[in-house]
């Protein structure tokens, strides 16, 4: 059975509409009108093989928040339905992602219980016109609704990009390790996720 599930949001601040697909080869058609947004999300999807269509029209005239915002929220959403019941899964990854100068650590486990621990910080205010503020929130909504754990830590580095980079990439990782199929039972001896 395919993970797969198409996803929509629609408020009076942005529409997003897209699909996506775990088991995929990382092929992403990304327009969200934020073009280092859309340079994240291309290479989330590469380095986790999973292919993202993503369309998102908001209200960037206010500015980048409410785009980011629910455009984590619906791939959280659609990433937790297109898991399923989790039957099998690795569940757990821990990545070290070093980007040039930047070094992060992203730990996930796919638990059914979401928190987000951020340890790390910018040194701008923005990279192109996405708010560097904007990143750990985009992370933190992503794992409210996919209801994952997820700790992440920039350890050292200087370039904003970079630290960027290595945050979207250590995640993609992470989540392309904890969603592999290794059994045919629930990975919790509580008998579910």
């Amino acid at each position: 059975m395919k993970r797969q599930v198409a996803f929509e949001r629609n408020t009076k601040e942005t529409q997003i509409k897209g699909n996506l697909l775990i088991d995929g080869k990382g092929i992403a058609k990304i327009d969200t009108g934020i073009g280092f947004l859309d340079h994240m999300l291309e290479l989330f999807s590469f380095h986790s093989s999973i292919d993202l269509n993503l369309k998102c029209k908001g209200d960037l005239k206010v500015c980048a928040h409410h785009s980011i915002e629910d455009i984590a929220i619906s791939l959280g959403s659609a990433f937790n339905k297109a898991l399923g019941e989790r039957v099998g899964i690795t569940r757990y990854a821990t990545c070290y992602l070093p980007m040039d100068e930047t070094l992060t650590r992203t730990s996930i486990d796919i638990s059914g219980r979401p928190y987000h621990v951020f340890i790390g910080g910018f040194s701008n205010q923005q990279v192109g016109i996405l708010p560097t503020e904007m990143i750990k929130h985009f992370f933190y909504s992503f794992c409210m609704e996919a209801k994952l754990t997820l700790h992440q830590e920039i350890m050292y580095g200087e370039n904003d990009h970079h630290k960027s980079e290595s945050l979207f990439k250590g995640f993609a990782k992470c989540l392309a390790k904890s969603v592999v199929i290794e059994s045919d039972k629930i990975p919790s001896t509580k008998g579910q996720l």
